[in-house]
């Protein structure tokens, strides 16, 4: 097949324009187009008043070597790609040593499946519950005020994801297609089939939920095993080589091939691998707030009169400003539709999250605005000095917020003239259990309260009306990525203990869905090898 790239079509175009425009760009009739699919979608609204739908397409002909060569020259005129995913290894028979991973979230689903694919069997720890007891536990908590520390926007089968906007892009380079593999796996499992094809896909946690549990009967099916409500508590090693882990329940499990796939949040984890000797080091993340404005209003002043056409949907953004003091304010995980909510794993802490739906219909648009720090200018110290600063402002916001896990939040316009907060008004905050209005500049570093009142109305310029007054400022956001990173070889084993497959976003790998989700395969892939290279060994000792 041919893809063709960067063709463009108005918005409101007929269907049989994408034929037209085939035919157009490789000068050719419509007998000889075969047939066509979309392999994306996206759109170009920098011009409000004539917004653009950009496709690239799969198109099958009759002369497809003639016109390769024909367009040889055009970078918009190539072969279309093998995306489809193979297998680098295969379990031995009469495997006897059963791989662990360790954490159930995008990362160590893919993992383990991936593994259960290839016939290694794996053994998967999850130290939270099944997910539709997850769901539960944690709307329980947004509406009891309940915490549960095991079972919660973080802990549990599908990770933090689960609870998000469950957005599937992704900014890193992937040549070998992993990405394909995951949004293939998620259709497979009832994901909508768009999320193939359209520029931003996303699912939503609703949907997410069905899609998890169909992929853990896919796992148990081909051979793997999931144990919920089970941590671990320590790694065995031996020579540098990992030999086994102490679960939470005293059990204890030999391997000598171990995926860690925990989140950012997996703290005491981490805390138990440095007192180990494992290799880590502390990471740059960010901190700040979450921002809430009328979902109408973004959609307003992103796409002009054609605001709530179908196939834009609910508008989003992305944005960065580089502010006097050296800091860089952006926005991150921006939930159009969608609402704020508590997303703390301790006691006596308020952490926030942004969550869409798969409509994105909910009245408000919210989104991380964070400020950029790092190790040695912000919290000098050992590998776990982030995991400090987190849990120090963490604590501070739940303080602020009235000690009952309402959050901190101010307007937009009192926040920046740094006046006293007023009464609520044309925003209202979507966050539960509830909001506690109070001068949030106590809730962050000086430097960072300077830096965002900076970039807001920098924003402004960019999105009208971002900096209305009446907006909601809702602290404190500062799960935005792990704060270590646990370092690992190209062979994707830490540096220090052979054996160990530091993975996804808890060891510093990862942001998101789809970039976990791939990390996991490629640490899946490199145990496989491991596991193989080391029965062949074991075969040439025998021998």
């Amino acid at each position: 097949m041919i893809r063709l790239t960067e063709i463009k079509l108005p918005l409101d175009h007929e269907e049989s324009a994408i034929q037209d425009a085939i035919e157009a760009k490789l000068g050719i009739n419509s007998d000889q187009v075969l047939s066509f699919n979309i392999f994306k979608r996206g759109y170009d609204a920098r011009k409000k008043s004539k917004i653009l739908l950009i496709y690239t397409l799969d198109v099958l002909v009759e002369n497809e070597a003639e016109l390769l060569e024909q367009f040889i020259s055009d970078p918009h005129v190539k072969v279309t790609p093998d995306m489809e995913y193979k297998f680098v290894a295969k379990a031995v028979e009469n495997q006897t040593e059963r791989p662990v991973v360790i954490g159930f979230g995008p990362c160590g689903l893919f993992a383990g499946l991936v593994l259960a694919q290839m016939g290694f069997n794996p053994i998967i720890v999850e130290r939270g519950k099944e997910v539709r007891e997850r769901t539960k536990d944690t709307f329980g908590f947004w509406r009891k005020r309940t915490l549960n520390t095991e079972s919660n926007v973080q802990f549990g089968e599908g990770g933090a994801g689960t609870f998000s906007d469950g957005k599937l892009y992704s900014q890193v380079k992937d040549p070998k297609h992993y990405g394909r593999k995951v949004i293939e796996e998620f259709v497979a499992a009832g994901a909508p089939e768009e999320i193939l094809y359209v520029s931003k896909p996303h699912i939503g946690t609703f949907k997410l939920v069905t899609m998890i549990e169909k992929m853990r009967a896919s796992i148990i099916e081909l051979g793997g095993e999931i144990r919920f409500s089970t941590r671990v508590d320590d790694v065995h090693m031996e020579d540098g080589q990992i030999t086994g882990l102490t679960l939470s329940n005293g059990e204890e499990i030999k391997s000598r091939h171990v995926v860690l796939a925990v989140g950012h949040s997996a703290r005491d984890t981490f805390e138990m691998l440095h007192d180990r000797g494992v290799y880590m080091e502390a990471k740059p993340f960010s901190v700040g707030f979450r921002i809430e404005h009328k979902q109408s209003m973004i959609d307003e002043a992103r796409f002009g009169k054609n605001a709530g056409n179908p196939i834009l949907g609910a508008a989003d953004y992305k944005l960065v400003h580089h502010c006097k003091n050296g800091r860089t304010v952006y926005s991150f995980c921006m939930c159009p539709g969608g609402t704020v909510v508590a997303a703390t794993s301790e006691e006596g802490r308020v952490v926030t999250n942004g969550m869409s739906q798969y409509s994105r219909a909910e009245r408000n648009a919210n989104s991380a605005i964070v400020v950029g720090i790092d190790p040695e200018r912000d919290y000098p110290g050992d590998a776990l000095a982030g995991i400090r600063l987190q849990r120090e402002l963490e604590s501070g916001a739940y303080v602020l917020g009235g000690e009952n896990y309402d959050a901190p939040a101010q307007k937009i316009g009192d926040f920046l003239k740094g006046r006293d907060p007023s009464a609520i008004g044309e925003v209202q905050p979507s966050f539960t259990p509830g909001i506690h209005l109070t001068d949030i500049s106590k809730a962050l570093p000086d430097f960072a309260i300077e830096a965002i009142r900076e970039a807001i109305p920098a924003f402004e310029k960019k999105i009208k009306g971002f900096s209305t007054p009446d907006g909601l400022l809702t602290g404190v956001e500062t799960r935005t990525s792990s704060p270590v990173c646990i370092k690992r070889g190209k062979d994707y084993q830490s540096i220090n203990l052979k054996g160990f497959f530091p993975a996804g976003e808890g060891a510093g790998y990862a942001g998101g869905i789809l970039s976990a989700g791939i990390d996991g395969i490629k640490a899946a892939e490199a145990l496989a090898l491991s596991m193989v290279e080391q029965n062949q060994a074991e075969k040439v000792d025998i021998a």
